[in-house]
């Protein structure tokens, strides 16, 4: 046992510096995890014998129910309704175009049986938003004519429709299933994945807006318990639960939540430990010998969905838009990337398909190495070449736990008798355009919305409001405890040396003062310093004048 949890603690180490090292170069983490599981499986340098097909299909479906919901979460939809057709028809009609072109080229290339053409183009069908926007957000490109909110929208809903083509593309080569069937199967899956999602998520907001959440954190695990049932409910009546789901996500994520920003924190965090999950184990199965057997099939279908299936999709759908150039198709088309779902949809097939002709898992596995590894790595430079990388974009805006407007500080002065502002009305006061005074609380308890005729009177505690700062030279607080010092008595504020920073708050005990020059400092005193994270700390920043060399 307690082998066992070294190696899980060793193996989340890795990941959280495969992790940063990736956001660095810009290269997906998926490509990262995945290779760490090929590093323990079976052939691997620490072998960790996985051969459960069945288990992990099951812990990798369950991974990407929270996946799929918090892309939904994610997505800001100001931003996605200028292109939400487009994107839809991409994610629903471009799919399946993908599948059956892949499935065609296939057939008469590589000679596959044509259901079994079908399968693998279906599982291959859908793109990968974690890969594509790991990479936007690290190098912070900003593209051109709404790209970036059509690439998020596509790639974060096309896989209900992947798995629909999956499970019918099962269903024809198990023969058991006929033309009337696939019409209902396809009217089942999204009519009531939609409805579902719809019903699910007014439910959620219902009871979010109902129930206090007294202790801090459960409004987060309601949340998952809700990603569950908007997966399991349809999928209960045969709905499309990865539809459901992420039409919950959608929904909530764009509601205006109360804490949302914690939530946004909490699942942040919970998807990352996801896709470790799911690519870890996916790694975990793969075999390097079957994959050096099924390279040459993966290459020709990568080239065939790179060349052919996903730039014919493209052009077919976007075309008849007109504000898309070729440019603009050209970038769509290369930005395409597979990932962690058609690995997982791919473990569905061969779990569901036990006859097939074809190493289809492996072929697919390098598909998606080859397209994360290569399209991944080249994404920057050809959205550079063919000058679709906008300056002046935020990328960021994208997603819906960007805040495009600066969120709102509240802070308190008191007027003191000293006050610069004491005895004066609103008026007359040199207030910056940046800051609202929003409230003032009369020393005798009374709380009064001001005005232009507003006089501010000793006692009285004023309520401001300016923006958060939201430059990229953000700062850090550096917090330094007051030792004791029996031979120096009596210091103040002034008397520290603090360089290119400044105290900013001081507590003691549960006491927080704002501290100024002739503010005492005792001995047990926290004081914190804010500075620039350009800065560099100095060993003498926080010495007494008297004691500097």
């Amino acid at each position: 046992m307690a082998l066992f949890l070294v190696l899980v603690g060793v193996v989340l180490f890795i990941c959280i510096f495969l992790n940063t090292a990736s956001n660095r170069i810009g290269m997906p983490v998926l490509l990262a995890f995945i290779l760490l599981g090929i590093l323990f499986s079976n052939n691997g340098l620490i072998p960790i014998k996985m051969e459960n097909y069945n288990f992990v299909e099951q812990l990798c479906s369950t991974a990407l129910i929270f996946i799929m919901f918090y892309g939904g979460f994610g997505t800001r939809w100001s931003s996605a309704r200028p292109v939400a057709v487009e994107s839809m028809l991409l994610a629903t009609v471009g799919v399946i175009m993908t599948a059956v072109v892949t499935a065609f080229l296939c057939h008469f290339l590589l000679g596959w049986d044509m259901l079994e053409s079908l399968l693998l183009g279906s599982v291959l069908s859908s793109t990968d938003a974690a890969s594509v926007f790991s990479i936007l957000r690290t190098k912070k490109l900003g593209l051109r004519n709404g790209i970036a909110p059509l690439l998020e929208v596509e790639s974060g809903s096309n896989d209900p429709c992947a798995y629909m083509m999956t499970i019918i593309s099962l269903s024809l080569l198990g023969g058991k299933v006929t033309f009337g069937g696939i019409a209902l199967t396809l009217v089942a899956q999204l009519g009531l994945g939609t409805i579902f999602g719809l019903l699910i998520a007014q439910g959620a907001i219902y009871l979010l807006n109902k129930v206090d959440f007294s202790t801090n954190g459960f409004d987060s695990m309601f949340l998952i318990a809700v990603a569950i049932l908007s997966y399991a409910l349809p999928s209960l009546v045969g709905g499309n639960g990865y539809l459901s789901t992420y039409i919950v996500g959608v929904y909530l994520g764009n509601h205006g939540l109360s804490s949302k920003k914690d939530m946004v924190n909490f699942f942040d965090a919970f998807t990352g430990l996801m896709q470790v999950l799911i690519f870890f184990m996916l790694g975990l199965l793969a075999r390097v010998d079957l994959m050096v057997k099924a390279l040459v099939p993966a290459l020709v279908v990568f080239l065939i969905l790179s060349l052919v299936a996903r730039p014919a999709t493209v052009a077919a759908i976007l075309t008849p838009f007109r504000k898309y150039k070729l440019r603009d198709q050209a970038l769509i088309s290369f930005a395409g990337l597979r990932g962690a779902s058609s690995i997982v949809f791919a473990i569905v097939a061969v779990v569901g398909e036990k006859s097939l002709d074809n190493d289809l898992f492996n072929v697919v596995f390098c598909i998606v190495l080859v397209s994360i590894a290569l399209q991944g790595a080249l994404l920057p430079y050809v959205a550079k070449k063919l000058d679709m990388i906008d300056p002046e974009t935020d990328v960021m805006k994208t997603f819906s736990d960007f805040s495009e407007e600066a969120k709102l500080q509240f802070a308190e002065i008191r007027i003191s008798d000293d006050s610069a502002w004491k005895d004066k009305m609103v008026r007359n006061l040199n207030i910056p355009r940046e800051m609202l005074l929003c409230l003032n609380i009369t020393s005798d308890g009374q709380r009064l919305v001001p005005n232009g005729n507003t006089v501010f009177h000793e006692g009285d505690t004023v309520i401001v409001c300016s923006k958060e700062f939201q430059g990229e030279d953000k700062m850090k607080v550096q917090r330094v405890v007051i030792p004791d010092d029996p031979f120096r008595k009596n210091l103040t504020i002034r008397d520290f040396h603090v360089q290119k920073g400044q105290v900013m708050l001081l507590t003691r005990g549960e006491e927080r003062i704002i501290p100024h020059g002739s503010t005492e400092v005792l001995p047990g005193d926290v004081l914190y310093i804010n500075r620039s994270v350009q800065e560099q700390e100095s060993p003498e920043d926080l010495l007494p004048n008297d004691n500097r060399a």
